[in-house]
Formats: C-alpha cells, structure tokens, sequence
C-alpha cells in the first residue's frame, strides 16, 4: 500500500502561502492526485489553551512563557501526528498550512534549534518536503497591510519585528537545506517550482 507524502507550507505573514497552498492543490488535483488540505490551526484540539498562553506572552513576554507556547504547539501537533494524519488516504498528498517550521518565522527568546529538539522529541511526524515561503519583507509587509484583516498577527507588531521574523524564518530554512520558495513574480512560477518538487518525491 502506497503511502502517504507529507508536505507543510511555511511562511512569515504576507509571503503568498495560503494562496500558494490553494494554486499547488489545483494543479496536483488537475494531474489526478489524491490531495487533502489540512490546517494546523484548525486541526488542534488544544487550540484554546494554546492561544490564551500566546496571548499571556504577549502580555508580558519572557523565555519561560515562550517556551510554554513552543511545548504546547509541540504537544498539538504530536496528536495531529498521531490522530489525524494517519487517517488520511493511502498514497495521497498531505498539504498542510503551517507546521513546526513556521515557529522559527514567530519564536524570538528561544533558539529554533530547541523547537525543532521540543517536536521531535514528540515523535511530531517530519514533513517529507518542507517548503519555505518567502518575498522581501518590504514585500510580504506591503501586501498583509493591504489586507482587509491587515497584518493579522497576534505576535508580531511594526515593520521592524515583520523583518526580524522573515529573517530568522529563512535562516532556519536555509540553514538545513529545506526548499526556499521566492513568491515574488507570477503565482503560476512559485507554483511550478512546488508541484515540481513533490514530483520528484512521488
């Protein structure tokens, strides 16, 4: 029985990753795979407990409340791991929005060296492509704030926390070789270059 592929979407705010993850699943579907779209958001069960802790971070930011948050996202996506992901179909394509990658984009106090040890240690299910969205900051910020919602970010507030977030997001992408995926031309060539990708893992 074929397995399944693990995909996760990252990216600081503004990058395109939502609209990227939409555009990819249109074309994989288009070519006859079997693709099921999740959220991590969406599918956490703790989602409530972890935000009221974001939200006391934000408050009254310190390593220990972050850290906190970091075990508790860790904890939300070892469930997924284990209680949704294995339900999804044999041989489709997993595309998830947003995964442990994502922390490295949002995290500040603690090093994403210590996330990435907190989701393993979990047993978190490792993507087997991990794709990092990614514009200049200047870009990503011009486009959330023409955004209805505008920035939408509980974390992050002003240009200059927007630019430290984008930088530590492709540090932690560059830094282990996970395929960066520039979103600033046409939509149909990051999309291309995704689709590709996940081909040649099929």
């Amino acid at each position: 029985m074929k397995p399944s592929l693990f995909v996760s979407l990252d990216g600081p705010k503004g990058t395109g990753k939502t609209t990227l993850l939409e555009a990819a699943t249109q074309r994989l579907r288009a070519q006859g795979h079997k693709v099921i779209r999740l959220c991590e958001k969406k599918s956490d069960p703790y989602r409530g407990q972890t935000m009221a802790l974001v939200n006391e971070f934000v408050r009254r930011p310190s390593a220990v409340l972050e850290r906190l948050v970091c075990e508790r996202l860790a904890e939300s996506r070892r469930w997924i791991s284990q209680q949704v992901l294995p339900k999804q179909p044999p041989g489709s394509l997993i595309l998830i929005d947003r995964w442990y990658p994502s922390d490295a984009a949002f995290r500040r106090l603690i090093p994403f060296e210590d996330i990435l040890a907190l989701n393993m240690a979990r047993e978190v299910r490792v993507p087997d492509l991990h794709v990092g969205v990614i514009t200049a900051a200047s870009v990503s910020w011009a486009r959330a704030a023409a955004r209805t919602r505008g920035l939408g970010s509980t974390v992050l507030r002003g240009l200059g926390e927007h630019v430290a977030c984008t930088e530590a997001f492709e540090h932690a992408f560059s830094d282990r070789g996970w395929l960066l995926c520039c979103n600033e031309g046409t939509l149909e060539a990051a999309t291309g270059q995704v689709v590709a990708h996940i081909q040649k893992l099929l």
